[in-house]
């Protein structure tokens, strides 16, 4: 099938389906393209929960799908290539965190749980949180109670600095934002004297610490669009880099260099393609499905998580 016959028999399933096409900033250009919206964890959320459509395709990787099925039980909510995982979903188990809890019952954590996590995780938690608002939600916990954070360690050592707050981390970390190192980005830096470092905050602290900005992918479009500055180094998966040169043209960006290459790429987000979404479109399948009773318990720090974003 030609790439055009593609593209037009996954808009007809789309219409036949009443189905949205949901993509995250990380998945290949021409899957953003054909999206009806295209986002960070934070607007994907918002977008799941209040779409009226019967069929949710979510291209992206599976706590993400899981997320939009938590969100919308009785939609029929499908992902392209149900192998497309996560390295930090993978890095917190549920079972190792629940025995971590029990045992430590007296200390009555307050668990944050990053949404890139499992269904199981996200039930054991007290409120998600995303790179997108994790500060604004965090600065809402009880200060009674000690945060466990989970599992982005990364992450959540910038959260607590910038709110100069102790918390108690998971040894969990994306292994695409780990492959950047501070020598690298110096080297770009000096390659490009006035480019602008703007990084993601689960790159590691070395790497942060060189940074102009430090912002998720979806706050990444507006500072890049409102700042002064003409070239700026991207930190952060190469997806985004289709987005930003879409929507913020005539301006520069450099892909940061990893150790193997001079672009950082999740081979889990680039599972997904234009066959297998029209695939999954016909066939409605593999839809994601998940036990009511542990779908429950993770919603409810979902909910808390959306409604202290408006607050």
């Amino acid at each position: 099938m030609a790439p055009f016959d593609l593209k037009e028999e996954i808009l007809r399933l789309k219409k036949e389906r009443n189905a949205i096409i949901l993509a995250h900033s990380y998945q290949t250009g021409d899957i953003q393209d054909m999206a009806d919206y295209v986002g960070d964890s934070l607007g994907l959320a918002y977008k799941a929960q209040h779409t009226d459509c019967d069929v949710i395709a979510f291209c992206g990787v599976h706590f993400m799908a899981e997320t939009a099925k938590i969100l919308n039980p009785d939609k029929t909510v499908i992902l392209p290539d149900a192998d497309a995982g996560c390295s930090l979903e993978a890095s917190c188990d549920a079972g190792e965190l629940e025995a971590f809890l029990k045992e430590n019952a007296d200390r009555n954590y307050y668990v944050v749980a990053y949404v890139n996590c499992s269904i199981g995780v996200k039930a054991l938690a007290d409120v998600i949180v995303t790179s997108g608002n994790a500060v604004k939600i965090v600065s809402q916990a009880p200060e009674d109670r000690p945060i466990l954070f989970v599992p982005d360690q990364n992450l959540g050592a910038w959260v607590g600095r910038q709110l100069g707050r102790p918390m108690e981390l998971w040894n969990g970390a994306c292994h695409v934002h780990m492959e950047f190192t501070r020598d690298q980005i110096l080297a770009l830096k000096e390659k490009h004297p006035g480019a602008l470092v703007v990084a993601h905050p689960e790159c590691t602290e070395a790497v942060r610490l060189l940074a102009d900005h430090i912002c998720s992918t979806e706050k990444m479009i507006p500072y890049c669009t409102e700042s002064p500055a003409s070239s700026f180094i991207i930190v952060t998966e190469s997806g985004i880099l289709h987005r930003l040169r879409k929507l913020v043209p005539g301006k520069e960006f450099i892909p940061a260099p990893t150790e193997q290459c001079s672009c950082s790429t999740c081979p889990y987000m680039k599972m997904n393609t234009l066959e297998k979404l029209y695939l999954a479109l016909r066939d409605l399948s593999p839809a994601v499905e998940l036990p009511e009773d542990l779908r429950k318990r993770a919603e409810a720090p979902l909910l808390r998580m959306l409604e202290q974003s408006k607050s």
